[in-house]
């Protein structure tokens, strides 16, 4: 294998986690899902052809109304209808997925953002408790259990050709905490850079909308080389 496609789609069939989680808690896992899987061929195949180098931006894990649902993190299904990638998903949208595309759109699209960036998560695998989406630092006992399976997962990307100058990480509250706390301790990228994470801009900051996009595609395009 030889291509970002190549490795990305094997990476995520190959993806499971063998620990005993908390109480509770499951696993979601959208690429045991055939639908899902040729998705993720069709988008990564698309953009994702070829072995140039791109800059790392790490969300928090995917949740079950964008990358949970379409494999592809940060895109729910309107996002994939408006980049023409074929589905039968029910056309719902995730604030997320919505200011992320907003962000690639103010970049100049999507050809020229994945060219450059290359979204996943601490962990790429989601989790839900109850019903409802769960961030692996919900739980105390979940870092813990995950940190093997995170670390793992990160090297493995690493290992593709990503920059190791700067990793962008969605969300300046507890997941920049963890992440740049495994940094340090592994030395993975000389900083990490924390940004607002999408869903509160969407939730609490939506009236400046205009502004974070110009926040993200600026800092985006300060590392574009």
């Amino acid at each position: 294998m030889s291509t970002w496609a190549e490795w990305i789609c094997q990476f995520q069939q190959d993806l499971k986690l063998d620990v005993r989680l908390p109480r509770g808690v499951e696993v979601l896992n959208p690429y045991t899902d055939p639908t899902v899987r040729a998705i993720c061929q069709t988008f990564y195949h698309r953009y994702y052809a070829d072995s140039g180098p791109r800059t790392l931006i790490m969300g928090i894990n995917p949740g079950r109304f964008g990358g949970g649902v379409t494999g592809v993190p940060f895109t729910d299904p309107i996002a994939l209808t408006s980049l023409d990638i074929p589905h039968s998903l029910a056309p719902r949208q995730e604030l997320s997925s919505a200011f992320v595309y907003a962000v690639i759109e103010a970049f100049g699209g999507a050809a020229p953002f994945f060219a450059q960036f290359y979204i996943s998560s601490v962990s790429p695998l989601g989790f839900t408790k109850a019903g409802k989406n769960l961030n692996y630092y919900d739980d105390p006992k979940l870092p813990q259990v995950l940190r093997k399976f995170m670390l793992y997962s990160l090297q493995t990307q690493l290992d593709w050709g990503l920059r190791r100058e700067a990793c962008f990480c969605l969300g300046e509250g507890e997941n920049f905490k963890f992440l740049k706390k495994l940094n340090q301790e592994h030395h993975f990228f000389d900083e990490v850079i924390p940004l607002p994470h999408p869903r509160f801009v969407m939730q609490y900051r939506r009236k400046q909308l205009p502004e974070y996009v110009l926040r993200y595609t600026e800092l985006l395009k300060s590392h574009v080389q």
